[in-house]
């Protein structure tokens, strides 16, 4: 970052279409879920993505992919130490704060993952890991 190197605070997995996934479960969760969404969705969750956090998580929003210009949805399942959810609009306004457990499933959709933001903020006690993986559409990142 600005011509440094630095520790990145999270660990990163993205597992492509077609790509074979760490454990069969989590193949299963993405076809139920699929299957679940599929007369909404219009099409099934194809990818993942696993991100470790060893601590918060900043604001942020998606700004590429087709998420970034059309509706469409992420279903994120939580493992590990339970954490507060903040949701906020980009342009302002009140924040949302939800609890989000160990196996917890949020699903973000519609024009929320455009037009709000999401942090897990951090914490005065101590936190241990969590792990999030999302499925995602195919082109949505």
């Amino acid at each position: 970052m600005y011509e440094r190197v630095v520790d990145v605070p999270r660990l990163l997995a993205f597992y492509r279409t077609g790509e074979p996934l760490p454990h069969p479960v989590l193949d299963e969760a993405r076809q139920a879920l699929s299957a679940h969404y599929a007369a909404e969705l219009g099409e099934p969750f194809t990818t993942a993505g696993l991100c470790h956090y060893r601590d918060s998580v900043a604001w942020h929003g998606d700004r590429i992919g087709r998420g970034a210009r059309e509706d469409t949805r992420v279903a994120i399942l939580s493992v590990g130490t339970p954490r507060d959810l903040l949701l906020c609009p980009r342009r302002g306004g009140d924040v949302v704060r939800r609890p989000l457990g160990h196996g917890d499933l949020i699903v973000m959709g519609g024009s929320c993952r455009r037009t709000w933001e999401h942090a897990i903020p951090k914490t005065a006690r101590a936190a241990g890991g969590r792990i999030s993986i999302q499925f995602r559409p195919h082109g949505v990142q």
